[in-house]
C-alpha cells in the first residue's frame, strides 16, 4: 500500500459528500411539506420542488408569491429569509425569535423540524 493511496478514504467521503446534501434536501422539504399542510397552505406538495419551496415559504408566511425575486439578491435574501421564517413561526404560533435561528448553521436544520413536528 502506498503511503498517497486514498482509495478508501475518498470513497468514504464522497459518499458522505453526496449523501448529506439530499439527506438534508429531503429533511428541509419534509418539514417544509408538513407546514404547509398544518398552516392550511395549498399545493403543499411544491415543498419538494426547488425555488418551488421559496414560493410556498412566502405563501405561508402570508407575504406575496413576487417575494421570491428577493431571495435571489445577495444579502437581501438573508433579510427576507428571517421575516419569512419568523411569520411562519407565529403561523404556527410558536416564537418568532426562532426565525432568527435560521441563519444559524446547525439550528437552520433543527428549526424547521420544531416547527413541522411539535405541537
Amino acid at each position: 500500500m502506498d503511503l498517497f493511496d486514498f482509495g478508501p478514504l475518498a470513497f468514504f467521503f464522497t459518499g458522505i459528500g453526496l449523501l448529506a446534501p439530499i439527506a438534508i434536501y429531503v429533511w428541509t422539504a419534509l418539514c417544509l411539506y408538513v407546514i404547509a399542510n398544518k398552516t392550511g397552505t395549498e399545493n403543499a406538495w411544491l415543498a419538494w420542488i426547488p425555488i418551488a419551496n421559496i414560493y410556498l415559504m412566502c405563501k405561508m408566511a402570508g407575504k406575496p408569491g413576487w417575494w421570491l425575486v428577493l431571495f435571489f439578491i445577495p444579502i437581501v435574501n438573508i433579510v427576507i429569509l428571517v421575516i419569512v421564517a419568523m411569520k411562519i413561526a407565529e403561523a404556527r404560533n410558536k416564537p418568532s425569535w426562532l426565525g432568527i435561528l435560521m441563519i444559524v448553521p446547525v439550528a437552520n436544520l433543527v428549526v424547521p423540524g420544531i416547527l413541522a413536528f411539535s405541537d
